[in-house]
């Protein structure tokens, strides 16, 4: 083969700019950026270069034919064009990677299938045996993408996504990936201020990707130098002199670059994320570079000689409650900032921008990233005091309190007889549904009319009670004029269902924080008990944040009855374990249930009771999830059927780790998922509005999204109230 060939780098959304520019300095040719990659063309050693030195690439792909393939046969004899006997020998391994977009095949397990054949078929044909299949770390790793019928068939020279530098151990928290973290650092000025020898600190480091990532662009160390494996070392024509040559070069470089290092510190407040991080920095050979200290943010000051960068990924924030919640951290943040940090640089990557005006710094620059599939800025921010100006409050619909409920109004205005039209109207047409199904609870109303921003859901059982959560209003509506909307509302709801104010519970949702969730916001200890699916449980409309039974996991309860005959199933974050309940009486063998808090599991005890269950069968387990879940792998517990319905961020005190639901959620899944037997379903439910499954991360496990089959009739008008997958081991070519 010619010594100049074409390749192609992948990359995440956002960094096709950056990673061409990356390539050219490396001493590629003809680069040109598309959408998630960079076409480039050299010789092997530029694609070696890549591999080894690229921190922004995922992959390295050598194209070796494009063809039609509009049919499987079309894509079977496309493969078998190539002659694989220059690339594999027979007596190596192989995997296929396969993906389809826009084209006539689209199940992707099937054209692995094709492709992984038309291989395997050439060499039985040709030499009388076969190579096998290896998943792990094959010899070589074959790239099919198939657009509009057309297929490009690659060879994948990385063999692996090039983040996974090799210090970071699958599992646990993963709050960036390595190549985004660099790409944080890159926009953020950091080779500069390396260069010119400033510090560099990140208050909330988690698992340590941000500092580690600074130490390996400021000591000039190739960030592919640690791993072990590559796509290309398997290959036929691999040229190991070649190799060689570039990673003596690399070394050499390290050992110079770790002469010349500027101070990097990480703080973080969780003690597991500290010794995680400290791992990570042993296993990257940085100890005595990177330093890493269990610190709170607001303790949080400059180190070194010279103002520097300060860098931050703070959490996002998705559910109700949890944006008012997170205000207060991006507020302390700026304090923190602005009282001690003045001349530093700030560079700050989130998934709500929405939030990083509560900093009171006026950026200087933003940019569109994807973590994951996140869309997100990043921040760019000179810690000036120029720059400096006073937040607004963000009023964010959060956590259901209790609050003094208004007087009623003594007669509706036209506008509130409009809203009490739109409950006359909805109790008709969702009335005759529920009747039709045999539903007693569900919602009634949910902010159909700006003006009042209310959600109104019905229990019923011998009498209707009416649990009303306001949505708070913003800062910019008179408080008065809100007040007396409320009041209208409630008189509203009360004259239209026609019950006493006993009968009606108004709620108020608010910042709650720590262990809060857990806390009596009323002491009325009014529980009573109503019918769903032909099961009884208890509710409370007045004492908790919530009334124990969530209204928009009907379908999804209705599912896991279903799959769960002559299954053992496992309930986690399970709330008062209505879902296990459900689960019970559609005939599981056993089912487990965890949570943190007593006081749900205490109540779930009491839906178990209700419904006769024999609770020798039905295990309620108190416990931190994410660490028993590794106690659970330990012990070998399996289960046939998995329910996980996570909060979207939690940090409780009694929670060894912070949990954020988009950051965390591969690594939840792959807990989860490794207490599934063999042909088990793991359901995946979240709250979280914004949330985005990243697929491609999840390893060897296939995702059906499952979230319009499982939304409820009386939410069709928030579409978005949940996000469901049904979840089970992908079947490998």
């Amino acid at each position: 083969m010619e010594d100049d060939r074409q390749f192609f780098a992948t990359a995440p959304l956002g960094l096709e700019g950056l990673l061409a520019d990356e390539l050219a300095a490396l001493g590629a040719e003809h680069v040109r950026e598309t959408r998630a990659g960079v076409h480039f063309e050299g010789d092997l050693a530029c694609a070696y270069r890549g591999c080894l030195w690229s921190r922004l690439a995922n992959r390295i792909l050598l194209p070796l034919a494009q063809f039609p393939a509009a049919s499987p046969d079309g894509l079977y004899d496309g493969v078998r064009t190539v002659n694989w006997s220059e690339h594999l020998r027979l007596s190596g391994t192989l995997a296929v990677d396969f993906v389809s977009s826009r084209s006539r095949i689209t199940h992707e397990l099937f054209g692995a299938q094709k492709v992984k054949d038309a291989i395997v078929d050439q060499f039985l044909d040709r030499q009388g045996r076969r190579p096998d299949v290896s998943l792990s770390q094959p010899d070589i790793r074959v790239n099919l993408h198939l657009d509009r019928d057309i297929a490009t068939l690659s060879l994948d020279l990385s063999g692996e996504s090039l983040h996974r530098r090799g210090y970071r151990l699958s599992g646990g928290s993963a709050p960036l990936k390595e190549n985004l973290a660099a790409a944080v650092l890159i926009r953020g000025g950091w080779p500069m201020l390396a260069e010119a020898g400033s510090a560099l600190l990140d208050p909330m480091c988690g698992s340590g990707t941000l500092p580690i990532e600074a130490a390996l662009i400021a000591a000039d160390i190739a960030p592919g130098l640690l791993r072990r494996y590559f796509g290309f070392l398997g290959w036929e024509q691999h040229q190991p002199e070649v190799w060689a040559e570039l990673v003596a070069e690399a070394v050499a470089r390290r050992s110079k670059g770790l002469e010349r290092m500027p101070r990097i510190v990480g703080h973080d407040i969780g003690r597991d994320a500290v010794a995680a991080a400290w791992e990570n920095v042993e296993r990257a050979q940085l100890q005595g570079r990177v330093h890493i200290e269990r610190q709170a943010l607001g303790h949080a000051r400059p180190h070194g000689e010279r103002a520097g960068l300060v860098v931050v990924n703070p959490p996002y924030g998705e559910r109700l409650g949890e944006v008012a919640e997170l205000t207060g951290l991006y507020r302390q943040a700026g304090e923190v900032f602005r009282d001690h940090f003045q001349g530093w640089r700030l560079t700050m990557l989130t998934g709500n921008p929405e939030l990083a005006f509560q900093l009171g710094i006026r950026a200087q620059r933003h940019y569109a990233l994807y973590n994951g599939r996140i869309p997100c800025r990043l921040f760019n921010f000179e810690i000036v005091p120029e720059r400096f100006f006073t937040p607004r409050p963000v009023q964010t619909p959060g956590h259901s309190a209790p609050v003094h409920q208004p007087e009623p109004a003594a007669e509706l205005s036209e506008s509130g007889q409009m809203f009490a039209n739109r409950l006359r109207k909805n109790l008709r047409h969702l009335g005759r549904w529920a009747r039709q199904n045999g539903i007693h609870c569900y919602r009634l109303y949910d902010a159909d009319l700006p003006e009042y921003a209310v959600a109104v859901d019905l229990y019923q059982n011998e009498r209707v009670w009416a649990h009303v959560q306001e949505y708070q209003a913003p800062s910019s509506i008179d408080p008065a004029k809100a007040e007396l909307r409320l009041a209208e509302a409630c008189t509203a709801v009360m004259q239209v269902l026609d019950i006493p104010r006993e009968q009606f519970s108004l709620k108020v949702r608010k910042r709650q924080k720590g262990l809060a969730q857990y806390d009596r916001q009323a002491d009325s200890r009014r529980y009573f008990e109503v019918g769903e699916g032909g099961l009884r449980f208890l509710v409370n409309l007045d004492d908790y944040l919530d009334t124990g039974l969530f209204l928009d996991h009907r379908p999804t309860r209705s599912l896991l009855r279903e799959l769960a005959r002559g299954r053992t199933m496992l309930n986690l974050f399970c709330y008062t374990a209505t879902a296990s309940v459900y689960a019970a009486a559609g005939g599981a063998l056993s089912t487990t249930s965890v949570d943190l808090s007593n006081t749900y599991l205490d109540w779930a005890g009491r839906n178990f009771q209700m419904n006769g269950m024999d609770e020798r069968r039905h295990e309620l387990i108190r416990a931190d999830v994410l660490e028993w879940l590794g106690e659970a792998r330990s012990k070998h517990r399996r289960y046939d059927l998995i329910f996980l319905d996570p909060p979207t961020f939690s940090h409780s005190k009694a929670m060894s780790a912070t949990l954020d639901v988009q950051r965390d959620h591969v690594a939840l899944l792959q807990a989860a998922a490794a207490l599934l037997t063999p042909a088990g379903i793991l359901i995946f439910s979240t709250n979280a509005t914004r949330f985005k499954l990243d697929a491609d991360a999840i390893g060897n496990l296939s995702a059906e999204d499952i979230s319009h089959a499982t939304l409820p009739k009386d939410f069709e008008r928030n579409p978005r109230i949940h996000r469901c997958w049904k979840i089970t081991r992908r079947v490998q070519a």
